[in-house]
């Protein structure tokens, strides 16, 4: 895949090791830089001593994601780790079959956003010129695009494979997993305003780490960035800083993610699905306490 990065002045740049290539890199020469993931701002704060000093917010850009040059979304997001969310993506949304059918991926940078310039294999763009649609995404929407009821509900297209973790080691490994989450969030850690999507051992060790302003930008590029290093989804779980909707345990379960721990509680139809599919569910994971909806 091709992609062009820069990271402009002013930008906050925050280092990440568990990626080998981050949004945020050099570029070639003359390519306009992509937007900072964080902004420094310098509010009016009431209430209290007076302060002038600045503060971090993050960054939200219109993503616009192109296939063969057929405008199909646009979804509101923080401007990194692209690469991981144009796959992540595609995948979740069921755009393609597999990473393999993603072959290139180009990141524009526009006056109005930023445009992921995405080509794959031309069984997919038949499928994707048949239920073409063009949709505007907004923090934290759960089926944007979809435009019947038959394309709601998408079952794994595998069985999925229980995690090998003994409900009486569940608490201490969920525990794990969210206070070292929480310990790998540099931009939910300078702004307050981010959330994230962890990939877990079974020992509860947080292995990678994708952040977003929504959480299920957060979760595709972790999907993404899964795919991407061909990791066996089998053998981990995902932890998430967001409720458990029905789209966040829909798109772990079709990345073969048996176990979706989330920090808040969960849907009806997130339980249901996650029932359905053989996805364990666990919700309001804090403070060394779980509950189990599935």
């Amino acid at each position: 895949m091709s992609s062009s990065f820069s990271t402009p002045s002013g930008a906050c740049a925050l280092p990440d090791p568990n990626a080998a290539t981050r949004d945020g890199e050099a570029g070639d020469a003359g390519e306009a830089p992509l937007p900072a993931a964080l902004v420094s701002v310098r509010p009016t704060r009431l209430g209290g001593p007076a302060r002038g000093d600045e503060e971090w917010v993050a960054e939200e850009v219109p993503i616009a994601l192109e296939y063969n040059g057929l405008s199909h979304a646009v979804m509101l997001a923080t401007p990194l780790d692209l690469e991981d969310f144009a796959l992540g993506f595609s995948l979740s949304e069921n755009l393609i079959g597999s990473p393999a059918d993603l072959l290139d991926v180009e990141v524009q940078t526009r006056p109005q956003g930023v445009a992921l310039q995405l080509r794959v294999t031309a069984r997919c763009e038949l499928m994707l010129k048949e239920r073409r649609r063009t949709l505007a995404g907004r923090t934290g929407c759960g089926l944007c695009g979809t435009d019947s009821l038959d394309q709601v509900f998408r079952p794994p297209s595998r069985p999925l494979a229980p995690l090998a973790v003994d409900r009486e080691q569940l608490i201490p490994v969920l525990s794990r997993a969210m206070r070292e989450l929480s310990e790998a969030q540099p931009l939910q850690q300078r702004s307050g305003g981010i959330h994230a999507a962890a990939w877990c051992s079974p020992a509860g060790e947080v292995l990678m780490v994708r952040e977003d302003v929504g959480r299920h930008n957060a979760l595709d590029k972790l999907v993404g960035a899964l795919a991407r290093a061909q990791v066996d989804t089998a053998q981990g779980f995902a932890a998430v800083t967001s409720r458990a909707s029905f789209e966040m345990v829909q798109k772990a379960a079709g990345a073969g993610i048996s176990l979706l721990a989330a920090v808040s509680a969960p849907t009806h139809l997130a339980i249901r699905t996650a029932q359905a599919c053989g996805l364990t569910l666990a919700g309001f994971v804090r403070e060394g306490r779980a509950t189990l909806y599935s």
